[in-house]
């Protein structure tokens, strides 16, 4: 039978979640800088995955990349600085909850990790590395990175938590 975690255990592990996600999104941006020049393709999978240096000045999937760069910055930062800030304060408090689980927990620390990754980015070079770059015949998604990756991930489970919650909610 599982005990139950204590509150700093769900922390510890929340936020040394939330850390490892940013240091290996650190660690990837950091080698795809190292090994290509800005604008430069790799072919993985032809027809399906390069990878790709690319420098993203807006948000995710280059959202708001085309705006006017004094605002753009000092906006970005500031939205995600805030979300970060407030998933934090939620991860403060994990467990033992009524409605709360451990996917919960899960997807707010890989949108914390992620969230950090790509803010730190942006403070120190006003723009995002992103490097993954999938496509299939005509159709083409952005590129993006792991933090992205795991914003994406993190959100899906927050989803699929709060789905299952509702499921399992009394009926009154």
């Amino acid at each position: 039978m599982d005990r139950p975690r204590s509150a700093a255990a769900c922390r510890a592990i929340a936020y040394g979640l939330a850390g490892l996600v940013f240091l290996l999104d650190r660690l990837t941006k950091y080698l795809i800088q190292q090994q290509l020049l800005p604008g430069e393709s790799n072919t993985v999978i032809p027809g399906f995955l390069s990878i790709v240096h690319s420098e993203n000045p807006g948000a995710a999937f280059s959202l708001f990349a085309g705006a006017q760069t004094e605002w753009r910055s000092f906006f970005l930062v500031g939205l995600t600085a805030g979300a970060g800030i407030l998933i934090a304060v939620l991860l403060w408090h994990p467990g033992g909850r009524e409605g709360e689980s451990r996917r919960m927990h899960l997807g707010l620390a890989l949108i914390l990790g992620g969230a950090l990754g790509n803010v730190y980015d942006r403070i120190v070079t006003g723009t995002v590395t992103d490097f993954l770059d999938l496509y299939l015949g005509s159709f083409h998604w952005p590129a993006f990175n792991l933090a992205d990756s795991a914003i994406t991930v993190g959100s899906a489970l927050l989803i699929v938590d709060l789905i299952r919650s509702r499921r399992r909610a009394p009926r009154t």
